[in-house]
């Protein structure tokens, strides 16, 4: 074969297999995705130390009531899932919700915690990757795509990284076998504090007055409202407070008032 022939034939397979690894957009939110990459290796971490079976492993409870292990991963990789859907949205222009309804979310969780274990790791492997794999194709201009959250608010589909680094960050905490708040990034705790007040405000919420005074940062957090109620301990204790998930670690002169829900 002449070289012309093999360097033409070398161009077509490169011309079919693309320029090989891919690199996020320019404009992609490099910060969010840098921690759900991160989020989605601290949960398979955390998943891969748990046996497949019984009350210590993926048969045990988590930390959210109402749900073991297995709804948690389960719905963890059903979560990645619905944001490839919501990329596939803002890459076609074609609407491709989340989920069907409430309804067919609740029931394809627990038909995915019904299966065997390894089915159920393989399904947060795979759907992190495809997911993985949808964010690193975007072009440009989708990352601003509007797209439709399951809570009905209308988000840039850059907020599917920030959506995907809470929901594998705080999953692997409840899972409940040694993860905690202090392991996520400092600057992502910062954010997820403000997450929640402005999903209170967002919703119309009342939370009591408060006022956060994290030991690790310089500046407080406050509600709303007068004397409000002064809270002491480090920002991962806080932050676990806000999210839904237990006081402990904090200090106030009064007992802790109930919260809002965050989602």
């Amino acid at each position: 074969m002449t070289s012309a022939y093999l360097e033409r034939a070398r161009d077509e397979l490169r011309a079919r297999q693309g320029s090989g690894a891919r690199e996020d957009a320019e404009g992609a939110p490099h910060t969010e995705l840098y921690w759900a990459r991160t989020g989605t290796a601290y949960f398979a971490r955390k998943l891969g130390e748990l046996p497949d079976s019984g009350p210590a492993g993926l048969d045990g409870p988590s930390l959210l009531p109402g749900w073991d292990r297995r709804a948690v991963t389960a719905h963890v990789g059903y979560n990645a899932r619905a944001l490839t859907r919501l990329c596939t949205w803002a890459r076609t222009g074609v609407v491709t919700p989340m989920y069907g309804t409430p309804e067919r979310r609740a029931a394809e969780i627990a038909e995915g915690a019904s299966q065997p274990a390894r089915a159920l790791r393989h399904l947060v492997a795979h759907a992190g990757v495809h997911l993985n794999v949808e964010w690193r194709d975007l072009p440009p201009a989708a990352w601003d795509a509007e797209v439709r959250t399951a809570q009905g608010r209308t988000v840039p589909c850059r907020e599917t990284a920030w959506m995907r680094a809470r929901e594998v960050w705080i999953h692997a905490v409840d899972l409940g076998n040694g993860g905690t708040f202090h392991d996520l990034p400092s600057a992502m705790l910062d954010r997820l504090a403000d997450d929640v007040l402005a999903a209170w405000r967002r919703r119309g919420e009342s939370p009591p007055p408060l006022a956060l005074t994290p030991t690790d940062r310089a500046a407080a957090l406050t509600t709303p409202g007068t004397a409000p109620l002064p809270v002491t301990g480090a920002m991962a204790d806080v932050v676990r407070w806000l999210t839904g998930r237990g006081a402990r670690g904090l200090t106030a002169p009064a007992p802790l008032p109930a919260l809002p829900r965050w989602f």
